[in-house]
């Protein structure tokens, strides 16, 4: 009778305890994080909020961890067993750290890259290498905590490597493809650029095997990395993103081209100062350049802030222009041919 007693206070005892440190586990993860976490969101720096947001599940987890640990050591008479249980909760204790801190360094370089693109864009394959570097260190401080040593374990990865890199060559090729890309920094996420191929957009993200290029359509085309860095590329944000636009004009040959260059540089100092994407303080250009069949054609040099800015300023010009040559009384002709026709004086009398 006492032994039964005994053998069920010491297990109420221990469900007692176990529920207490889950308690304060959920109270940690539900209470006191949330708190932490909008704390942080009131401060400029947003690591702060990346970090407790990585923390979400795995501390409610160690409690439960920890929980166990406590309700079973009473019940456990062999001290193998003991040292077994305790091995097996440091195992799961390391495997939970480290994907936290997996989680948590993702999310940090993925903070970086937001930050120092356009907030937009990102770059998996630093994330990706990252987080498997860190979830590999886990692995290594598991199996040195298991006494357990990694030389035979890196020399079997050794000439697996071999044979995965003989079967996985595309993919390899476009690993390291993704890093020259990055390193050299020709090409920037945010940037918009052109292939040869005629292909166009902006570049949203460049992860482990492929990069990704939105178009103005906002339809995203998928390249490998190896083709991107083997393509003759145009960045039009190279070596910066302002750029110079030339529009073509033509007027007629009864013009004054004094006056047309007068009014057309009017025209267009106007439109950079009030049309958004114009830079304000560039002096545009206009240069006469070829005798047409029907017209004296020109081009007007503007400059913009950026690739895309092109098209609403132009549409803007051209609409101004044409408005105030109308009320200048300059004529932009039509395309037409004359055809002057020779005859003597045998044919004019035969007809």
């Amino acid at each position: 009778m006492f032994a039964f007693n005994g053998e069920y206070s010491v297990l109420f005892e221990t469900i007692v305890i176990a529920a207490i440190i889950i308690s304060i586990g959920f109270v940690l993860e539900k209470v006191v994080l949330n708190r932490l976490k909008r704390i942080a969101q009131r401060t400029p720096w947003k690591g702060d909020e990346v970090i407790i947001s990585s923390l979400k599940g795995f501390l409610f987890i160690f409690f439960v961890l920890l929980a166990l640990k406590i309700a079973l050591r009473p019940h456990i008479a062999s001290p193998q067993a003991v040292l077994t249980v305790h091995k097996i909760y440091v195992v799961l204790l390391i495997f939970l750290v480290t994907i936290a801190l997996c989680r948590m360094a993702v999310r940090l370089v993925r903070l970086y890259g937001e930050n120092v693109s356009t907030g937009y864009y990102s770059v998996s394959i630093f994330s990706n290498l990252i987080g498997v570097m860190v979830f590999l260190l886990g692995v290594l401080v598991i199996l040195q905590y298991l006494n357990i040593s990694i030389a035979p374990v890196l020399g079997a990865l050794g000439v697996g490597g071999l044979a995965v890199a003989l079967g996985l060559q595309d993919t390899l090729a476009n690993l390291f493809a993704g890093l020259h890309i990055l390193a050299a920094k020709q090409i920037k996420l945010g940037d918009y650029i052109r292939l040869a191929s005629g292909l166009e957009g902006f570049v949203t993200d460049i992860n482990w095997r492929y990069s990704k290029i939105r178009a103005l359509s906002n339809n995203v085309t998928i390249i490998p990395n190896a083709e991107l860095s083997k393509a003759v590329v145009i960045n039009y944000d190279l070596p910066e993103k302002e750029m110079t636009m030339v529009v073509e004009v033509g007027v007629s040959y009864a013009s004054d081209l004094e006056q047309v260059e007068r009014i057309t540089i009017e025209v267009a100092k106007e439109v950079l100062r009030e049309v958004p994407g114009g830079v304000k303080d560039f002096e545009p250009i206009v240069r006469y350049h070829t005798f047409g069949d029907f017209s004296i054609i020109f081009n007007v040099v503007l400059r913009v802030q950026s690739f895309i800015d092109q098209a609403p300023v132009k549409h803007e010009f051209i609409k101004r222009l044409h408005k105030r040559y109308r009320a200048e009384g300059i004529e932009i002709p039509f395309p037409i041919r004359t055809v002057h026709l020779l005859m003597d004086d045998k044919n004019r009398l035969a007809s």
